[in-house]
């Protein structure tokens, strides 16, 4: 019997509508993206939760070890060496354990892995401290500087990878789910930024690593948290309504002071990068010069200014007029163009491109040079203040010898400058047979202000 088209797709429609209202649409999906299937038992995951919260000595060795090889890739600029770091630190099972917690409401256990969590960065600050003040590198690389600033994407990559950890960390079979969070939400690299910070006394990597690295902690812990919900783990009960409602609007309060200064400089980082864009667009399609071409190109955000540099043939007044008003065409409007011209010269553009580069690096390199010269004659001038200071200083050894020579009385002497909370003084410590009289102590202080002229002596002699 010949079947036309119309009784296939009836065929296919009533198949359609028996595996649906079979329910076997809904299970299939219900299988592929169910993440209760393969989840550990409740009392499991509660154990292994518990298990997370002690403080064992190989896990702070395991961590001081990870903080120094993270320490050591950023101070060389390898990131293979970081990405090592982050596999072997031990921090991301204390973060997804708060987050647990704080889901199921079980404060005794989130006091715990605070606490446990709350050591482990102290520990990490102070080993990337004492290995930054004594590297003989302390110069900032672009691993650092890359973790100054956080931006939204920061946010988004810690809770898509909190919500993975969350997953994988309850599974019954284990994967490389942790270590591959460890990696993509990067905790180590920002909280060993901070130390080079504190260890060269940097505000801008203190402040801009560890707010990184509070972003990552933070949305990793609330996006484990969220999928703990997910997967309807019993929760606490909290008798006091009042009290779980303050930690409901405190975590509120907390999440939103973390992620609003984020996404502000995710905007301006956004901005930034549009406007760069609409620059070259702006350039592509408005210089279409045959015999001027454009050599650098910079776009200042903060002045609203673009400002070129030119070679070729000088451009009149009116053409520049044009060109600035086409500005805003380009989403450039408020800004104001900069031209600089080089003169013409009788070599073909590739030469004129070549010396207008030169240019533009001599006068880089010389404004770099004379800023060293300025600090290099500040230095200078410290040194010499230093070196003044200390030629004014009284010989100390041959004021030692003199006044032994003067009061023979006193044995074992010695002199020196000291300073306290008033000022500087001059100091003798010697030793006696017999304790010296009151008169006799005035008339060696006096000795002493007149022969250096400080205004304050003290004596420490002893007795034997």
């Amino acid at each position: 019997m010949k079947t036309t088209l119309s009784d296939d797709i009836n065929e296919i429609k009533g198949e359609i509508t028996k595996t649906v209202s079979h329910g076997r649409v809904y299970n299939f999906f219900r299988k592929l993206f169910g993440i209760r299937d393969d989840m550990m038992d409740n009392a499991e995951i509660q154990q292994m939760m518990e298990d997370n919260t002690v403080i064992s000595g190989s896990n702070m060795w395991i961590l001081i070890m990870a903080i120094f090889i993270a320490s050591i890739g950023l101070n060389v600029n390898s990131t293979a060496v970081i990405i090592g770091a982050m596999l072997i630190s031990p921090l991301m099972s204390g973060i997804l354990t708060m987050g647990y917690s704080l889901a199921t409401f079980d404060l005794t256990l989130l006091r715990k892995a605070f606490t446990r969590f709350g050591i482990q960065v102290i520990i990490s600050l102070i080993a990337s401290t004492l290995y930054f003040a004594i590297s003989p590198l302390n110069v900032a690389t672009s691993e650092m500087i890359a973790r100054t600033s956080p931006t939204l994407w920061d946010v988004l990559i810690a809770l898509f990878g909190g919500i993975a950890g969350g997953i994988g960390n309850t599974r019954k079979k284990k994967s490389n789910v942790i270590p591959g969070v460890a990696i993509a939400t990067a905790l180590m690299p920002p909280l060993c930024t901070t130390g080079y910070g504190l260890a060269t006394g940097q505000l801008r990597f203190i402040a801009g690593a560890f707010y990184l690295f509070a972003i990552n902690a933070l949305f990793i812990m609330l996006s484990a948290a969220f999928i703990t919900k997910l997967m309807r783990i019993p929760t606490h009960k909290i008798n006091d309504t009042k009290k779980e409602r303050k930690i409901h609007r405190f975590v509120v309060l907390i999440t939103i002071l973390t992620i609003v200064p984020s996404v502000l400089i995710g905007s301006y980082k956004v901005y930034e990068t549009v406007m760069k864009q609409n620059l070259l667009s702006y350039l592509d399609n408005s210089f279409t010069f045959s015999d001027t071409k454009v050599v650098q190109s910079q776009i200042d955000i903060m002045n609203r200014e673009v400002s070129l540099s030119l070679v070729g043939t000088q451009l009149s007044d009116d053409v520049i007029a044009v060109l600035e008003k086409d500005l805003s065409n380009y989403g450039l409007e408020n800004y104001k163009l900069n031209i600089t011209q080089n003169k013409a010269v009788t070599a073909d553009n590739s030469d004129q491109i070549t010396i207008a580069l030169q240019e533009q690096t001599i006068e880089s390199l010389q404004k770099q040079l004379d800023e060293q010269e300025k600090n290099i004659k500040e230095q200078q001038k410290e040194l010499d203040e230093i070196k003044s200071t200390a030629a004014s200083l009284p010989d100390m050894k041959k004021l030692s010898e003199k006044a032994a020579a003067i009061f023979t009385e006193v044995s074992d002497i010695g002199c020196g400058i000291m300073t306290d909370s008033e000022g500087e003084y001059v100091l003798l410590c010697g030793t006696t047979k017999k304790a010296l009289s009151a008169d006799k102590q005035q008339t060696i202080k006096n000795w002493l202000k007149t022969e250096t002229g400080a205004s304050r002596a003290v004596l420490k002699i002893t007795v034997k």
